[in-house]
């Protein structure tokens, strides 16, 4: 892209090409004439995209929401460059809470940014501008900035995706500032796979980049049998819809496979209040210190007293902060002994615009319960849609993980979301369907059909669960089989023998999926009489699955007319 695109600036404030009015929305500070085109073929051929307004892009002025910091820059930003190389076509730059300062989206001379769904509410921010424009259909995907939740509550507020990379992970070189070193590049879209493509291409090592890093990412998912986190303190803010969302969505985990584990929220509340309650805010004065030093009125309230509010603070008393947050982060390591990703609620309850311009400053600071602290303890999140409320506002939940577990909560993200059966942001298009996360290699695995005490819920279920393994389908066997109660084993156990054809019974069975490096422990248990052979089901299919030894099976109860295991101790029991 070079300095010659045509560009139209959507507020008469700023210099250069200009309509009298904005558009309703508030969205787009400035948009081109014609989107401007990226490489003819690359991964990302034929996508638009949009790039929040503190991130650089040649022929476009960089406000960051504020007309009097406004410059035009001679280069892309490192990310607008890679998306370029890539195929994509960039539409233009969107509207933020000036200066990356708020989670709300009402924190702009070029006027507040409504909620996709319901222009009532706020849309969120910082990210505001970015993700109504995705939100709404007009390009595939979008670039925001995420230092205390930015990338992440405007998704969770329009029922869009938004990927809250790892720190380093994606160059912010030629990105204004908010807080430097927990500044990230964060990607809006309505779908995972979407966002995914993106991160695939933004991501790099960028030696101009000072705080840009080599990170070895994970690339195998999460267990099938994961444990996620829950905060032992929840608060909602009187929101009781939000509180219902919320547990639907931890139902909604346990059914993807997830055994919830309350963990102690201390450290990383205490971690998040020290985001503005401590000498760290000096960060964000120093990142535009020249121009609030020289331009102090021409800043919006409340941004001006978040950034002066830095300038109270002594080296001495950064260096406190510092360390408290480290001790922080020293008790919070422990919570990832006990579980393998984090839910929180993306945002605690959603306000109305009017109710945000009234109370600006505590009520942004509730938007950001679940996320303040996620960048200064070097944790990567994604933000997924997770239903629709009674009254029709978007709740989002948030899977946040170690730094590196990008690629592993992309996975989890998407079978999550397209679980939902939500629409796709506020387009009423319904998901498509879901595509394998490229990043993410799928262990092997083998399929083993159980029949006896194994079965989900009876005694010996848990050696195939705490094998990571995972119920795949419910079946039946061919017709070639007698079933026998194998008597004095401890738990009760049947056995399973293939007989002539016509001479046999369709038993009841389950089939398991587990990873191939769990299966030969998994083998180890099993005694005898029992043993591993291949089993034909009832579709055609053959699989690993347990047999018996024909000798043990001499003076056995023959229970084949039952049908299956569980049949066969329901009637025990009505028995007894």
């Amino acid at each position: 892209m070079n300095g010659c695109v045509k560009v139209v600036q959507l507020n008469p404030s700023l210099p250069g090409p200009s309509v009298t009015t904005a558009e309703p929305e508030n969205a787009w500070i400035s948009r081109a004439a014609q989107p401007v085109a990226g490489a003819a073929r690359g991964p990302l051929a034929g996508l638009a995209f949009a790039a929040k307004d503190n991130i650089d892009a040649a022929g476009f002025a960089t406000t960051a929401a504020c007309p009097a910091f406004a410059y035009e820059p001679g280069a892309n930003a490192t990310v607008v460059q890679r998306l370029l190389d890539a195929g994509a076509a960039l539409h233009g730059k969107t509207n933020l809470d000036q200066f990356a300062c708020g989670l709300n989206g009402t924190r702009s001379p070029y006027g507040p940014v409504p909620n996709a769904i319901d222009p009532a509410y706020v849309s969120g921010g910082s990210s505001s501008g970015s993700a109504y424009v995705v939100a709404t259909g007009q390009v595939d995907f979008a670039l925001g900035t995420d230092t205390a939740g930015s990338g992440r509550v405007p998704a969770g507020l329009n029922n869009i995706v938004g990927i809250k990379p790892s720190k380093g992970l994606i160059s912010t070189r030629g990105v204004v500032p908010a807080a430097q070193s927990v500044d990230c590049v964060s990607i809006f879209a309505r779908t995972v796979d979407m966002a995914a493509r993106v991160l695939a291409v933004a991501q790099g090592f960028d030696a101009q980049d000072p705080y840009s890093r080599r990170l070895l990412l994970a690339h195998t998912p999460f267990p099938a049998a994961f444990r996620f986190g829950v905060p032992s303190l929840l608060a909602f803010q009187g929101d009781q819809a939000a509180a219902d969302a919320f547990d639907q969505a931890i139902a909604q985990l346990m059914e993807l496979g997830g055994t919830p584990v309350s963990i102690d929220y201390t450290p990383l509340a205490g971690a998040a209040d020290l985001l503005y309650e401590s000498a760290l805010v000096a960060e964000r004065y120093a990142a535009v210190r020249g121009f609030v030093d020289a331009h102090d009125a021409q800043i919006i309230e409340p941004v001006r007293g978040i950034l002066n509010a830095g300038k109270a603070y002594s080296a001495a008393d950064l260096v406190e902060a510092q360390t408290k947050l480290r001790a922080f982060g020293q008790q919070a390591a422990a919570i990832w002994e006990r579980i393998d990703v984090l839910l929180v609620p993306t945002a605690p309850t959603h306000y109305t615009v009017a109710q945000m311009q009234a109370n600006p400053v505590v009520l942004n600071r509730h938007l950001g319960t679940y996320t303040n602290f996620v960048n200064l303890l070097d944790y990567a999140a994604i933000s997924v849609p997770s239903s629709l409320r009674p009254d029709g506002l978007p709740f989002g939940i948030t899977l946040i993980g170690p730094c590196g577990s990008d690629w592993q909560l992309a996975d989890l993200g998407q079978r999550y979301h397209h679980a939902t059966g939500l629409a796709q942001g506020a387009t009423g298009l319904p998901l498509p369907p879901p595509r394998p996360i490229a990043a993410v290699a799928k262990p092997a695995t083998v399929d083993v059909v159980v029949v006896g005490a194994h079965l989900a819920g009876l005694p010996l279920n848990s050696q195939l669960t705490e094998r990571g393994a995972w119920l795949v389908r419910a079946t039946e066997t061919a017709p070639d089989y007698r079933f026998y109660a194998l008597p004095g084993t401890v738990p009760p156990k049947p056995g399973l023998l293939r007989v002539a054809p016509g001479q046999g019974h369709a038993i009841a069975v389950e089939v398991w999926r587990m990873p191939v490096a769990q299966y030969g422990s998994f083998v180890a248990l099993i005694p005898p009489p029992l043993g591993i052979g291949t089993l034909r089901l009832a579709d055609g299919s053959q699989a690993q699955g347990f047999v018996c030894e024909p000798q043990a099976l001499q003076g056995a109860q023959d229970i084949s007319a039952y049908g299956g295991w569980r049949a066969f101790l329901q009637a025990q029991a009505q028995q007894q």
